[in-house]
């Protein structure tokens, strides 16, 4: 009787337990595996990775921060928030025209790059924060910036792969920034957008075969079967080459590996930023030999860009409703007859 009464309790004990981890989780807004925030008396509590934020509220909103990864800026544009940007790393590699005029003005400070940052320029413009991707060699310099009170925020959002959980990272850069009600609306206007298009290309029974990416060197970097690449294909429509793989980074393949799996290929999509197919071919002879370079039809993230950036990486990472809107006019013509590509260009 008394171990029958020990498991009874031990059950209920359990069933408690689960409860409370609801509870727990339900506090949260959880945006995707890897990250999560939520509000309460105390203030902004942020989780990304390996990495969790505690922000009270007098530290909020962040009125001047640094940016060092171009891709973060197309949030901050989203938001009208680029007046709260003091300083950017590498800025030839960011396509906002507001953003340009802004550094040319001296409104926003060249702070270095990947390869060497101006810390001194940094501490001298006194930011409230740093946005940037984690990279280990820069560990001495993020504790340098922490140990002169600057807060230094690890955003990886070029790790997830679901397009919408990588543009829900706007409700981070909303919550930091105080742009929360407009990041909540414009994520809900991109989140309503996709599904709706996502269900119009579902109900097309056309699945044209699709290849993706091109070749570095001898290795064609092909986006796994979990990349956010796969994601947007089969979103689209289309039945992706790769669609049993499991990964959620590229495989490297050979030109044989790739050739062997290009039988009854239509359409070749990231193609690079390549502006014609000769320029293709200059680079690789070997596109040639695919049926889909001389039949089929090629598109490059090409429409959208400069010299040295691409509006693809930057705007396309928070409108993956409009990517997904270019794919599907690639691959379903008919479903937007008077829709022109925003990022795509197809090459000749």
């Amino acid at each position: 009787m008394k171990s029958k009464f020990l498991i009874i309790a031990i059950f209920f004990l359990l069933i408690s337990c689960k409860r409370e981890q609801k509870n727990a989780d339900s506090d949260w807004q959880i945006l995707s595996e890897r990250t999560k925030f939520k509000q309460d008396s105390k203030g902004l509590h942020l989780k990304t990775g390996k990495f969790e934020y505690n922000f009270s509220e007098e530290e909020l909103p962040f009125k001047k921060i640094i940016v060092l990864n171009a891709s973060m800026i197309g949030y901050i544009s989203e938001l009208e928030s680029e007046s709260q940007i003091a300083g950017v790393s590498s800025p030839e590699y960011i396509f906002s025209e507001k953003m340009q005029e802004l550094i040319k003005s001296g409104k926003i400070q060249n702070v270095g790059n990947d390869q060497k940052y101006d810390v001194e320029k940094i501490l001298s413009l006194k930011p409230d924060a740093i946005f940037t991707n984690y990279i280990p060699n820069f560990e001495n310099t993020y504790e340098l910036l922490k140990g002169n009170g600057i807060k230094v925020i690890f955003l990886d959002e070029y790790l997830e792969q679901k397009p919408l959980e990588k543009t829900s990272y706007l409700k981070v850069f909303g919550k930091l920034l105080g742009k929360n009600e407009l990041a909540e609306r414009k994520f809900k206007e991109i989140e309503i957008n996709y599904n709706r298009y996502k269900m119009m290309a579902a109900e097309d029974p056309s699945k044209p075969n699709v290849l993706a990416n091109e070749m570095y060197g001898n290795i064609w970097y092909m986006p796994g079967g979990q990349t956010s690449v796969a994601h947007f294909i089969s979103d689209a429509g289309a039945n992706y080459i790769m669609n049993g793989n499991k990964e959620d980074k590229a495989v490297t393949m050979s030109f044989e590996e790739v050739y062997s799996k290009s039988a009854q290929i239509k359409f070749w999509v990231n193609a690079g930023n390549h502006l014609t197919k000769k320029e293709m071919l200059q680079i690789n002879p070997l596109y040639s030999k695919l049926d889909v370079f001389r039949n089929g039809r090629i598109y490059a993230y090409s429409e959208k860009q400069t010299a040295t950036a691409n509006d693809f990486f930057e705007s396309g990472i928070v409108h993956c409703d409009v990517v997904l809107k270019d794919y599907i006019k690639i691959f379903h013509p008919h479903l937007f007859p008077d829709y022109r590509l925003t990022y795509f260009k197809e090459l000749h």
